[in-house]
């Protein structure tokens, strides 16, 4: 109960504090050109993705864009905890960060070890074809990751994912049921998803 009052607080907080410039922060040398734009003009999706983790909002979002080259870092910030989330027992500080990872826009949170990722939320990677779909296993299952079936893994953090190549789409929902079946019937004999073994 502890936990969930210390993340109502942290929540609050952060919605408070999203549209304010009055905050300690540090953000990429890039971004230090003067700017008219306010906070509510950077956002652009209506919904953004929120991953809570431990420690460290750039090594989290380091990671990320080594495995993901288009993406980038858009906003880093650290924040003083006040006295209210301490005495829940919470940190002395935390960390946000924006990260944009193939074109969706991701908020870090590094506020504490109090929430772990599982598989009720995930994300799935739309693949050109087989060679991207290894890529993406073999950077998300390495360096702590770990396998799981039917082309779901985690990565470091525990982040679920599924990479998939999009003709597998095709072959599940083929007018054919021969076809059909057979997809679905290998897919639960998989682990990361070989296409050739689909058709």
């Amino acid at each position: 109960m502890k936990h969930v009052k210390l993340m109502v607080i942290t929540a609050v907080i952060i919605a408070g504090i999203t549209g304010c410039t009055n905050h300690q922060q540090t953000v990429p040398d890039s971004s230090k050109t003067q700017s008219t734009s306010t906070q509510t003009d950077k956002i652009k999706q209506k919904i953004t993705p929120s991953l809570w983790v431990d420690k460290d909002a750039k090594a989290v979002v380091d990671y990320y864009l080594s495995i993901f080259k288009d993406g980038k870092l858009k906003e880093y910030h650290q924040y003083k905890n006040p006295p209210e989330a301490k005495a829940q027992g919470g940190q002395d500080s935390f960390e946000t960060a924006v990260m944009e990872i193939a074109g969706v826009e991701f908020n870090i949170l590094a506020a504490g070890p109090y929430f772990k990722f599982n598989e009720s939320v995930s994300f799935v990677i739309n693949c050109k074809d087989q060679a991207e779909v290894d890529y993406y296993w073999n950077a998300l299952t390495t360096n702590g990751g770990q396998e799981s079936s039917c082309g779901w893994c985690k990565d470091k953090y525990g982040l679920s994912w599924q990479v998939v190549p999009v003709e597998y789409y095709d072959l599940i929902n083929s007018d054919d049921p021969v076809v059909r079946e057979k997809a679905m019937r290998n897919t639960l004999k998989q682990k990361k998803l070989i296409l050739s073994e689909l058709k």
